[in-house]
């Protein structure tokens, strides 16, 4: 953050604007310790509308359905499994993440800056962001697949889907969620990220984490623009076979600790 308010209100003209609008309207949402979980379940539901009508579309489309990845276990999960898994989430959002999240929001004491960010710090805390929570995903993934007491009671229950789609992704133990969202949070809260940022960060990780169990092989997912990234088939294979690909979004951890994978790139 520059010391100098003029000199961030020039190096932030594009974002003043919209973080004054929000930070005056808002400040009260803002700062509510609920925020965070409740941000994350509902862009996470959002998120995942689009892939619930590519599933009921490839059923009469055959252009979807050769972007489903051939997982070997039969067709996209039915509307009634869509529902399932939905109130499974919403369940351990309501009863578990949702309190432990505000519990955790309470102590970090989170601050409204005045200013913006730049459009330069703004792109260098997501990215700052990814790569720590990748790292920090990874050993706690590679963890959990090592040690069979948290296997068996924190992910093993993430793992009961052969045949992936996007609402998957949170479909885990109540353990598991608040894991996951803590090491987010923490992520964030580690590297002094602006709000911005952080708001930025949250909704591009639920995407991306969609995108990893969506179950889809898109001609424009991200893994086929960024060879850096692995994405839903790199993913989806580390769910057939469970001793590789550990790292959510970038492959190079999984190359440094020799559990890199070939992924499933075989359609219908």
């Amino acid at each position: 953050m520059m010391n100098e308010p003029t000199a961030a209100l020039r190096d932030a003209p594009v974002l003043q604007g919209l973080w004054e609008s929000v930070r005056s309207g808002q400040q009260q949402i803002l700062l509510s310790p609920h925020l965070a979980a409740s941000y994350a379940f509902l862009t996470h539901v959002a998120l995942c509308s689009p892939f619930l009508v590519l599933d009921a579309l490839g059923s009469a489309c055959q252009r979807v359905r050769s972007w489903r990845i051939a997982a070997g276990s039969g067709p996209p999960p039915s509307l009634r499994q869509w529902l399932e898994c939905f109130c499974r989430v919403l369940f351990k959002y309501a009863t578990a993440v949702l309190p432990a999240a505000a519990l955790f929001q309470r102590l970090r004491s989170p601050n409204l800056p005045e200013l913006a960010p730049s459009c330069w710090q703004l792109f260098v805390e997501v990215v700052a962001c990814f790569l720590l929570f990748d790292a920090l995903f990874f050993l706690w993934h590679y963890c959990m697949h090592r040690v069979p007491w948290l296997y068996r009671t924190i992910h093993q229950m993430h793992h009961q889907h052969r045949v992936l789609f996007a609402l998957a992704a949170q479909d885990a133990s109540s353990a598991e969620l608040l894991s996951l969202l803590l090491l987010a949070l923490i992520s964030a809260w580690v590297l002094g990220c602006h709000p911005l940022s952080e708001t930025l960060f949250h909704f591009l990780n639920s995407w991306l984490a969609v995108e990893d169990h969506c179950g889809y092989n898109l001609p424009w997912a991200l893994h086929r623009l960024l060879p850096c990234m692995g994405g839903s088939p790199h993913h989806q294979a580390h769910h057939k076979k469970q001793n590789i690909n550990f790292a959510p979004y970038f492959i190079h951890w999984d190359y440094l600790f020799g559990t890199y994978g070939t992924s499933m790139l075989h359609s219908h």
